[in-house]
């Protein structure tokens, strides 16, 4: 409510950027203090966090490639058609991810029941 009655502090971009800078440096930090069964939970999860990451951008460097189609075992081609290169968008990656979005929001969803309309005829 105070956000939407008042907005926000002008320089609340500017802090948030300097937060997260900031906070690589704690993170590295922390990670050289700890010691023993804390310090392997910690390095397990910032690990995973690594490699969720490089996950998400190989997906967004697969969605944007172009994958050349050989064909095998065909008839030959004429000359006039052995220039044209046939391509696919591999797109199958952000399909799935969209297919399961899509299923995630499914859960949530109640089913309405379908009302039948009648017609009721009253007799005055």
């Amino acid at each position: 409510m105070h956000r939407k009655k008042f907005g926000r502090r002008l320089d609340e971009d500017e802090k948030k950027r300097k937060k997260e800078a900031r906070e690589v440096h704690k993170n590295s930090k922390k990670a050289q203090s700890l010691t023993g069964l804390k310090a392997k939970l910690y390095n397990q999860k910032r690990y995973k966090e690594k490699v969720e990451m490089k996950k998400t951008l190989k997906m967004h460097e697969e969605k944007d490639a172009e994958v050349k189609v050989t064909k095998e075992n065909e008839a030959a081609l004429p000359t006039y058609l052995l220039d044209r290169d046939e391509t696919n968008r591999s797109k199958i990656l952000s399909n799935t991810i969209k297919q399961k979005r899509k299923e995630k929001a499914g859960k949530w969803q109640v089913p309405i029941p379908k009302v039948s309309f009648c017609l009721f005829i009253f007799i005055f």
